[in-house]
């Protein structure tokens, strides 16, 4: 189990902007090791990131840690980093791995805990009304029993808007098993939706508002 650098938000502060910095260039500022191009990657690319663990896990608390673990793992192998084009998936796949991972680890919490997974989720955003929380608790309840892979391409494609060739190249599988994760996840949350009668309610009800 990686160790957690820090519950301290990471934040890289340098006397000279980059904002206007190509990602090419980014990229080979990042893998030369310089200063302003590692507190440029984060600048750039943590709210991606943060926004997909946050997606992925339903937790910000919990997000907020796997960024850190996976630009500290990003900084670390930048000089693996052989094409500056790919910089953006060279991060998401860091991410894509730290996120199987924990999903792994939290399904294990879930099944050794006296809690029920739904417990587990962390929605402490104070903008959600009543109705909201309800319901993003029971649909994280229902996306923590998929397995991490399966969990992890439907986030990808539906909160995301990858498409199955970028999950694959992201998660290093092939398009064919990207798609039967796809269709695993889609059967199992159906079927599991529709066993629900309050989470049904909450959809219903969610979809007459629009």
């Amino acid at each position: 189990m990686p160790t957690r650098r820090s519950h301290v938000p990471l934040s890289l502060v340098v006397g000279k902007a980059r904002q206007g910095t190509s990602d090419v260039d980014l990229a080979r500022g990042l893998i030369a090791g310089e200063v302003w191009a590692i507190a440029e990657t984060w600048h750039r690319f943590a709210p991606m990131v943060l926004m997909m663990a946050d997606r992925a896990l339903g937790s910000r608390s919990e997000a907020e840690d796997l960024g850190q673990e996976v630009f500290y793992r990003v900084f670390r192998k930048a000089k693996t980093l052989r094409d500056p084009n790919s910089l953006r998936s060279f991060i998401y796949s860091f991410a894509s791995r730290e996120l199987k991972s924990e999903l792994r680890r939290k399904r294990v919490r879930a099944w050794l805990s006296f809690h029920q997974p739904e417990d587990l989720v962390d929605l402490s955003c104070e903008t959600l009304d009543v109705e909201s929380r309800d319901l993003l608790q029971k649909f994280h309840a229902q996306l923590d029993r998929l397995t991490p892979r399966d969990r992890l391409v439907f986030t990808l494609r539906h909160m995301e808007s990858m498409t199955v060739e970028e999950i694959a190249a992201t998660m290093d599988i092939s398009v064919s098993t990207v798609k039967r994760s796809m269709g695993h996840a889609a059967i199992r949350l159906s079927r599991w939706i529709e066993a629900d009668p309050g989470l049904v309610e909450l959809l219903d009800a969610r979809r007459g508002k629009r």
